[in-house]
């Protein structure tokens, strides 16, 4: 099967319920970008990519359109084997990640589609046709962060992000020690997302102000080399999130020791063919991790949910999607949804999830 057409989408995704605050950003609205890819079967798939701003990592909306721009004619008359795909994309463009993720999980789609089996079959088959997520709350006030961890706890998710930084640490330490008042002995995971923002000093001020709480660290500071230097000093695990862009960073930060798991977004690294052999470089190191992304609709919420679905449960930390920030669905009927901090693995062949397109407009980009 060979890619005959290109069609790439602007859609906005509206945040519900105020915006969206993390240490570095705040947004309100989201505008996403959607890939439609033709075989010359005639069979169809989906990509999508959504950048959440423009700081959160190294990617922003006008870069992925430009660099699906700068692929898209060379990529007609490609194969849409993965492999195939990779090289291809890869001769024409030098990094994007998060653009050619687009375009490596539409060829996924339609490739499942063609075959009659799901994603997760092709990646390898799934362990579970249930995903555990987990909760993130934003930087905000924290008894409202606490209450808000009670109620999710108590719908079911088995893990809670709580979001830090951006203030004094002080505040933070505090945000942590009243969310654990609130759900210790519920047995639900805690980890403490500094998102890139705080300092050494003050990375190491938070482990050591709550040394009885189990919780780990995400992404507290912004670099390696700033990973590397509390590694030795926290008394809490570490995980790598915005600086683990490639697979070069996570085996070297696996082999190393470097860090106790991973946050890994399917679009920061590629797509979904990088995911996979990510996952297994974190199999052989026993290191859990996620499998989730930024932001998105049902596009990408299927795609994490389908390679989440693959991981060994020990090693699932779980699949952040933004569907309880969206209002609506690309596909009425087969939307990504989070039941009792869950997502149920879509049915059918591809992704499982069918896009009325009709509700992008007209294309902004289109090849063939």
């Amino acid at each position: 099967m060979k890619i005959t057409e290109i069609h790439v989408y602007a859609h906005d995704l509206p945040v519900v319920g105020g915006a969206y605050r993390m240490a570095m950003t705040e947004v309100s609205s989201l505008p996403t970008t959607l890939v439609k890819l033709v075989s010359d079967t005639g069979h169809v798939g989906w990509g999508e990519t959504c950048p959440v701003g423009a700081t959160y990592a190294e990617m922003h909306v006008g870069g992925a359109r430009a660099a699906l721009q700068a692929m898209g004619q060379g990529l007609i008359g490609c194969g849409v084997a993965p492999v195939v795909l990779h090289q291809r994309m890869d001769s024409l463009l030098n990094g994007h990640n998060y653009a050619k993720a687009a375009i490596d999980i539409a060829a996924h789609d339609l490739l499942g589609k063609a075959l009659g089996v799901s994603v997760a079959t092709l990646l390898g088959g799934a362990l579970t046709t249930l995903v555990p997520s987990y909760y993130s709350t934003i930087v905000g006030d924290p008894d409202e962060t606490a209450r808000i961890a009670a109620q999710k706890a108590g719908e079911g998710y088995p893990r809670l992000q709580i979001k830090v930084g951006g203030r004094a640490v002080a505040q933070d330490v505090e945000t942590v020690r009243k969310v654990w008042e609130r759900v210790r002995g519920t047995g639900v995971r805690l980890a403490v997302d500094g998102n890139r923002s705080l300092t050494t000093r003050d990375a190491l001020t938070l482990s050591r102000d709550c040394p009885e709480i189990p919780f780990i660290l995400e992404q507290p500071c912004n670099t390696v080399e700033e990973l590397a230097r509390i590694r030795q000093q926290v008394s809490h695990g570490i995980y790598m999130d915005e600086t683990g862009t490639s697979l070069n960073t996570v085996i070297t930060a696996a082999g190393t020791g470097l860090v106790d798991g991973f946050g890994m977004k399917v679009t920061r690294i590629g797509g979904l063919h990088p995911m996979r052999a990510f996952r297994d470089i974190c199999a052989a190191r026993s290191l859990p991790h996620t499998c989730d992304d930024s932001w998105g609709g049902d596009i990408i919420a299927a795609a994490c949910t389908h390679i989440g679905a693959t991981v060994q449960p020990k090693l699932m930390e779980g699949a952040w999607i933004a569907q309880s920030y969206i209002d609506g669905h690309y596909d009425s009927r087969n939307g990504v949804k989070i039941e009792g901090g869950h997502i149920r693995l879509p049915e059918g062949p591809g992704l499982g999830v069918v896009p009325d397109d009709g509700m992008f407009g007209a294309p902004v980009a289109s090849f063939g």
